[in-house]
């Protein structure tokens, strides 16, 4: 059993104990289920914005603790400062030391898309994402059945949520394409062993269809690839653990964009 079977056993457990928790209905009455969420694309491919979704995450099942010192109000006010598309915020507990009052904060503090970073194995995780703020939902196709991704895509969707596909080879990018996806990305990062390749982006770019945002995943650390990203055709890039390891994430998005615009 690897680290990813063992995430997916702990999640339906956790599901599990929140729905006798907290019902559906009590997620309707929440203080952000009623907003109008963000629309990625449009700040994904806003000339003023960098195409960078930056993450919050404070640990991982591979590295250990990254950065638990940060906060996460300040740490995401100075992504979206620094020119952030949207920003990414861990809500798993157990495996990335995340909670659903990070999503929350993050809402509070910012104007721009927000992502919840977690491990959706059921529609209910879907309700939690409205009623906690958050803009996009992400869909794991090495953890779902393509019904699934089907299903799962079309709630997001009723409820006014974007939804990002990630995937990690071809065979999951061909079951898992349905119509009610926003974007795709490529995790550059194989889940079950955690290594990482920023080829399988290059490889994989362009067999997804242009209807849907590009967005390559994990494994980015230089500025000047980046711009062949760019090149290659993707659109958006998600960065957590280049920035999340410094003392000042933030500082470090700012530097990075910086250099980016340099090369």
């Amino acid at each position: 059993m690897n680290i990813l079977d063992k995430i997916v056993i702990t999640k339906k457990a956790e599901v599990e104990l929140a729905k006798k928790v907290v019902s559906v209905k009590a997620l309707e009455a929440g203080a952000y289920f009623d907003r109008q969420p963000y629309n990625l694309k449009d700040f994904m491919l806003a000339p003023e914005r960098t195409g960078i979704i930056a993450e919050f995450k404070r640990r991982s099942p591979s590295k250990g603790v990254i950065n638990d010192q940060s906060a996460v109000a300040e740490v995401t006010k100075d992504y979206a400062a620094a020119g952030a598309s949207a920003i990414s915020v861990l809500t798993d507990t157990d495996y990335f030391g995340g909670h659903p009052k990070d999503l929350m904060e993050a809402r509070a503090a910012n104007a721009v898309p927000l992502l919840r970073k977690d491990f959706i194995i059921d529609e209910y995780q879907l309700f939690e994402a409205k009623a906690w703020g958050a803009d996009i939902i992400l869909l794991i196709a090495a953890i779902l059945t393509p019904a699934e991704i089907s299903s799962f895509s079309r709630m997001a969707k009723s409820l006014g949520l974007n939804v990002l596909l990630e995937v990690h080879n071809l065979a999951e990018l061909e079951r898992s394409i349905v119509p009610d996806l926003d974007a795709i990305g490529i995790n550059n990062r194989n889940l079950a062993d955690f290594t990482v390749d920023i080829q399988t982006s290059f490889d994989l770019v362009t067999r997804i269809p242009d209807e849907f945002l590009k967005i390559s995943e994990s494994a980015i650390s230089d500025p000047k690839i980046i711009n062949q990203l760019k090149t290659a055709g993707f659109n958006g890039f998600l960065i957590g653990e280049n920035f999340m390891k410094t003392a000042n994430p933030g500082a470090a998005m700012r530097q990075f964009t910086e250099e980016m615009i340099s090369v």
